[in-house]
């Protein structure tokens, strides 16, 4: 490029290149990440049924989120994870039928897999307020076992 050309002024080509770029970088990595929340999808719920489950298990993640007998580790990331519902923009958009309220289930289901499984069954059972039958589909979906 000459000496005090702007890159507008050597063809603009560059600038084109660059945000064809970073907008093709920024669609293969979404892409990839709704392929990922595909593939780690918890098993066994539909999505109807998470629906009538998603306000329960948003009123245990608040409460375990606040409780000090729960690590810090866990509240941190139960904490992140209520930002991310609370937040107007989603990884899918939740106008497009039926993918829009997927990505929250799979991404409140694998939060909450981690988190329910290292508090442990005690800490779910104290701060649970839903109905038994969620209850057991909680137990289903984080692998937890109920306290004896």
């Amino acid at each position: 490029m000459p000496r005090g050309a702007t890159v507008w002024q050597h063809g603009g080509v560059v600038v084109v290149r660059v945000i064809v770029g970073v907008a093709v970088a920024f669609a293969v990595t979404w892409v990839a990440f709704v392929v990922f929340l595909v593939v780690v999808r918890p098993r066994g719920i539909s999505l109807r049924e998470a629906r009538r489950f998603l306000p329960d298990v948003a009123r245990l993640l608040a409460d375990l989120s606040r409780d000090d007998t729960v690590s810090r580790r866990i509240r941190r990331r139960l904490g992140a994870l209520l930002v991310y519902l609370a937040l107007p923009i989603d990884l899918v958009p939740d106008f497009i039928p039926v993918l829009g309220y997927a990505d929250d289930v799979i991404v409140i289901a694998c939060v909450l897999r981690s988190a329910v499984r290292q508090a442990g069954a005690d800490a779910v059972e104290r701060h649970w307020r839903g109905t038994p039958e969620g209850l057991m589909l909680l137990r289903r979906l984080t692998g937890i076992q109920s306290p004896t």
